[in-house]
């Protein structure tokens, strides 16, 4: 019996809690800096890139928080990760080892989004990039920034999405989370890929109706099983 299968077999609903817990601790934080931090300086909320390296260059303090805050996702999101392999590695080892490979890569991009905050915080405040640049040069220097973490969350999304999609069909099959709430997020977690990625391909499916719908189903999703981890721990099977 490895250390994985001790700590499963000893406490499936204290997995349970912990995972569920730090599923909602990244959304909340994702709420709270949507809402106090990055308006205005994150290109994910916005598709004017101008706008958003003008707003970058006079936020070096919201910048830096950003990117405190992309840590503490990272965290997190390692957790939860961690936390569904070992309630659903009985239940499908390769599958479920598959989607924890696939959820630490987004992780991992997610940290890089943290990594292009902090490189235009220092564009923004340190002196010596205004005697290496011009303006235009230090708004170009920024737009790129900008432009690489939306990549970077862009190609996340598509990962974790999926990573979740996983998960999702484990928990459909092992009985662990009810049917109706391991389903929905099975449907959410495929629709969030598939519009993401047609949508590179089919612009209309790039409107915001479409992006409303798929984000909103995905939050709920999310939401739902976050609570139900977090309150309940998995059910008895």
């Amino acid at each position: 019996m490895n250390i994985q299968d001790s700590a499963l077999q000893a406490s499936p609903q204290k997995i349970g809690r912990i995972a569920g817990c730090s599923l909602l601790g990244t959304i909340f934080i994702g709420i709270v800096s949507a809402l106090f931090v990055v308006e205005g300086i994150d290109i994910n909320l916005s598709a004017d890139v101008i706008a958003t390296a003008q707003n970058m260059l006079e936020a070096e303090t919201h910048l830096r928080a950003k990117a405190y805050i992309g840590l503490a996702t990272f965290g997190l999101g390692v957790a939860v990760s961690v936390g569904l392999f070992l309630l659903l590695k009985p239940s499908g080892q390769l599958l479920a080892g598959w989607s924890l490979l696939v959820s630490l890569g987004s992780a991992i991009l997610s940290l890089l989004g943290a990594v292009f905050a902090l490189t235009a915080a220092e564009i923004a405040g340190d002196v010596a990039y205004a005697q290496l640049a011009s303006d235009d040069q230090r708004l170009l220097l920024t737009g790129l920034q900008a432009t690489s973490d939306y990549t970077s969350f862009h190609l996340g999304l598509i990962l974790s999405s999926a990573s979740m999609a996983g998960f999702f069909y484990l928990f459909l099959k092992s009985g662990l989370l009810p049917k109706i709430l391991a389903g929905w997020g099975l449907f959410a977690s495929l629709f969030v890929v598939t519009a993401v990625v047609v949508r590179d391909f089919i612009p209309i499916v790039g409107h915001n109706a479409v992006t409303l719908s798929f984000m909103a189903s995905n939050l709920i999703a999310l939401v739902g099983t976050g609570l139900y981890l977090a309150i309940k721990g998995v059910r008895s099977v």
